[in-house]
C-alpha cells in the first residue's frame, strides 16, 4: 500500500471518530491539594469574628504548615454564593499522618 493511500485511510479513520464525538459544555473544576505531615495542629486561636457584611460569609483562621511548621492564618471574608454552603478548612489524622483539607464551597 503506498504512503498516500495509508494517509487517506488514517484520515479518514480519524474523521469517523471526531463524528461520534458530541460536544459537551466545559464543567467547572475543582482542584484539591493536601499536605500529609507527621505533626498535628496546635488548637485553634480565638478569633473575634467580625459584625456581618451582606453578601459575605466569614471563613474562620486555621493552622497552616509552611514546610517547617504551622502558621496561622487569619480569618477573612469570602464572597458569597447563593444555594451553597462554605466548608472551612480543616485538619483530619489518618493512617499516614495528618492532611490539610482547604475550604471549599459545598451543596
Amino acid at each position: 500500500m503506498n504512503r498516500s493511500l495509508k494517509l487517506a485511510l488514517l484520515a479518514g479513520l480519524g474523521l469517523s471518530f471526531f463524528a461520534g464525538v458530541t460536544y459537551a459544555p466545559p464543567a467547572a473544576a475543582q482542584v484539591s491539594i493536601g499536605v500529609g505531615i507527621r505533626v498535628g495542629p496546635p488548637p485553634p486561636r480565638f478569633e473575634r469574628v467580625p459584625p456581618p457584611r451582606v453578601g459575605y460569609v466569614w471563613a474562620p483562621g486555621y493552622w497552616r504548615w509552611d514546610g517547617r511548621r504551622h502558621v496561622w492564618a487569619h480569618g477573612y471574608w469570602v464572597r458569597a454564593r447563593p444555594g451553597y454552603r462554605y466548608r472551612p478548612a480543616y485538619w483530619v489524622h489518618g493512617h499516614r499522618g495528618w492532611r490539610f483539607h482547604e475550604g471549599y464551597w459545598g451543596r
